[in-house]
C-alpha cells in the first residue's frame, strides 16, 4: 500500500504548477485556423490551392520518419521492463481479442446502415477514365496484398533488421521489438535494468524530436484541407453526397454508441475521452493521415494513466488491426457497389462477406490508400455473380473521387477506437491509474503539462500502480 501511495503520488506530481494557457497559445487553435484557411483558399483559388498538397505530404513524411523509433523504444522500455513474458502475452491477448469483437461490431453496422439507407440505390453517375484508372490501379494493388500466407511473408516478417525501419512498416517494427524485448527480459537484472534505461533515454530524444516536428501541424492542416477542396470542390462532393453522410453518420453512432458504451462499462466518459485528443483528431483532419499522430498518442495515453506497456503494445497494433473506421467503410462501401449496380445481395451473402472482411482488413494493413485497397482485395477474394472483376472497376471508380474525404472519416474512427482500446486494455490488465485518468478526462490541461515536462527534460512520466486490490473490489461507478 505504501508504495502504491509512493507512486501515486509520483503520478500526481507529474505536472508543475500550472498557469492558464491562452488560447490562442494552445495547438488545436492554431491546427483549427490551418483548417478554416485551407477551406477558404480551395474555395476561392482552386487550382492554386491542389499545388499546397506538399504541406500535409511533407508534414506526414516527418512524423513517419521518427514512428519506427519510437514504436522500438516504447515496446522494449514497456515489456522488458516488466521482467514478466507472460504478463506480456495476457496482455497481446487480452487487446487481440479485443480488436476482434470491435471488429465484427463495425462490419455488422455498416452493413445495417448500407439496408437501412440503400445510398447507392437508384445512383446515377458514370465514372471518368481517370477515375476508372485509379480504381484499376488499386485492384492492381489488390490483387497483390490478399491471402493470409502473403500477409505474414510481406507485412508481418521482416526480411532484415533495418528494412522495416526504411520502409515504415509498423507491424514488422513491431515484431522487431516484441522479440528484442523478450531477449533482453532473459538478462539478469542489472544489465536488463541499464539496457532499458539507456533505450529510454533515446525515447526521450526522440519525442522531444516530436515536439519540434508537432510546430508545423497547421501548415499541414491548412495544405492538406486546401488541397482537398479544390482538388474534389462542392460539386463532385454532391454527387455522392449520401453515400457520405450516410458514412460518416455511421461513423457517428459508433463512436457514441458503441464506443461510448464500452467506456461506460469502463468506467469514463467517451466524450470526455474525444476531448482530452482533440488536437490529435484537428491535425487527421487536416492532414486525413491517422499515422501523423501515433507517436504523440503514445506519450499523451501514458501521461493520462494507462501502462508504458500497454500502450506501447495496444496502439501500434491497433494501427493495423484495430480500424473500425475501415471496417464500417468496407461493408458499406460493397453495399453501395452492389445498389448502384442495381442489384440486391442477399442477407446470407453479406454475412458471408462481413466473415471474409474480418479477415481481408487485417490482411491489407500497412498499405497506402489502404481503405480503397482492402475494399478491392475483399470484393476480388468474394467474387461471384455480383463482383465480377468489370462490377468491381467500375464500383470502385464512382468511390474513388471521395475517398479522401471518407479517408477522413475512416482515420478519426479509427484513432478514436484505439484511445478507447488502450484504456480498456489497461483497466483489464489493472495497469491503469483511475484517478490519474479520472483527473485528466476532467483537465486535459494535465496531461500537456506532463507531456511538455517529459519533452522539456522535466520529471519523467512515472507508471502508473498496479491496484489489485482496488481492481477486484472496486465496481464500475459512473463514468469519469
Amino acid at each position: 500500500m505504501a508504495e502504491a501511495a509512493s507512486t501515486a503520488a509520483d503520478t500526481g506530481s507529474i505536472a508543475p504548477p500550472r498557469t492558464k494557457k491562452k488560447f490562442y497559445t494552445q495547438l488545436w487553435f492554431w491546427v483549427l485556423i490551418g483548417i478554416v484557411a485551407g477551406i477558404g483558399v480551395g474555395l476561392a483559388a482552386p487550382d492554386f490551392a491542389k499545388e499546397l498538397k506538399w504541406l500535409a505530404d511533407s508534414f506526414v513524411q516527418m512524423i513517419k520518419v521518427i514512428i519506427g523509433p519510437v514504436i522500438f523504444c516504447t515496446v522494449i522500455v514497456g515489456i522488458a521492463s516488466l521482467g514478466n513474458l507472460a504478463r506480456a502475452g495476457g496482455l497481446a491477448l487480452r487487446a487481440l481479442g479485443y480488436f476482434l469483437v470491435m471488429t465484427v461490431i463495425a462490419l455488422a453496422i455498416g452493413l445495417l446502415a448500407g439496408n437501412l439507407f440503400t445510398p447507392g440505390l437508384g445512383f446515377e453517375g458514370t465514372p471518368d477514365p481517370a477515375q476508372i484508372a485509379d480504381a484499376q490501379e488499386s485492384l492492381g494493388t489488390a490483387s497483390g496484398e490478399s491471402g493470409v500466407v502473403a500477409f505474414i511473408q510481406d507485412s508481418l516478417l521482416p526480411s532484415s533488421f533495418l528494412g522495416p525501419f526504411v520502409d515504415n512498416s509498423v507491424l514488422q517494427v513491431l515484431v522487431l521489438a516484441i522479440l528484442s524485448a523478450c531477449a533482453i527480459s532473459g538478462l539478469n537484472a542489472n544489465l536488463r535494468t541499464r539496457i532499458v534505461s539507456s533505450i529510454e533515454s533515446i525515447a526521450q530524444v526522440i519525442f522531444g524530436i516530436i515536439k519540434l516536428i508537432m510546430w508545423a501541424a497547421p501548415v499541414a492542416a491548412f495544405g492538406g484541407m486546401a488541397y482537398t477542396v479544390g482538388a474534389f470542390g462542392v460539386e463532385s462532393l454532391q454527387n455522392l453526397g449520401l453515400l457520405m453522410a450516410v458514412f460518416w453518420g455511421t461513423c457517428l453512432v459508433f463512436i457514441v454508441v458503441v464506443l461510448g458504451a464500452v467506456s461506460w462499462l469502463s468506467g469514463f466518459n467517451i466524450l470526455k475521452v474525444i476531448r482530452l485528443v482533440k488536437d490529435e483528431l484537428l491535425i487527421i483532419v487536416g492532414t486525413s493521415s491517422s499515422e501523423s499522430v501515433l507517436p504523440r498518442l503514445l506519450t499523451k495515453l501514458q501521461a493520462a494513466g494507462a501502462s508504458k506497456q500497454t500502450v506501447g503494445m495496444v496502439i501500434p497494433t491497433g494501427y493495423s488491426f484495430n480500424l473500425d473506421g475501415t471496417c464500417i467503410y468496407l461493408t458499406l462501401g460493397a453495399l453501395f457497389i452492389i445498389q448502384a449496380g442495381g442489384e440486391n445481395l442477399p442477407i446470407g451473402a453479406q454475412i458471408g462477406l462481413a466473415v471474409l472482411m474480418v479477415l481481408t482488413s487485417k490482411g491489407a494493413a500497412g498499405v497506402t490508400g489502404a481503405g480503397l485497397v482492402t475494399l478491392a482485395a475483399s470484393l476480388q477474394a468474394f467474387g461471384g455473380e455480383f463482383f465480377t472483376p468489370e462490377a468491381i472497376v467500375v464500383g470502385l471508380a464512382l468511390i474513388v473521387g471521395i475517398d479522401r474525404v471518407m479517408s477522413e472519416g475512416r482515420a478519426l474512427t479509427n484513432c478514436i477506437g484505439n484511445v478507447v482500446a488502450t484504456f480498456v486494455v489497461a483497466r483489464w490488465n489493472g495497469e491503469l491509474d483511475r484517478e490519474r485518468l479520472r483527473a485528466v478526462l476532467n483537465d486535459p490541461k494535465l496531461v500537456e503539462s506532463a507531456m511538455d515536462a517529459a519533452h522539456g527534460g522535466g520529471t519523467p512520466i512515472e507508471e502508473p500502480a498496479e491496484k489489485e486490490s482496488e481492481r477486484s473490489t472496486e465496481k464500475v461507478g459512473s463514468p469519469a
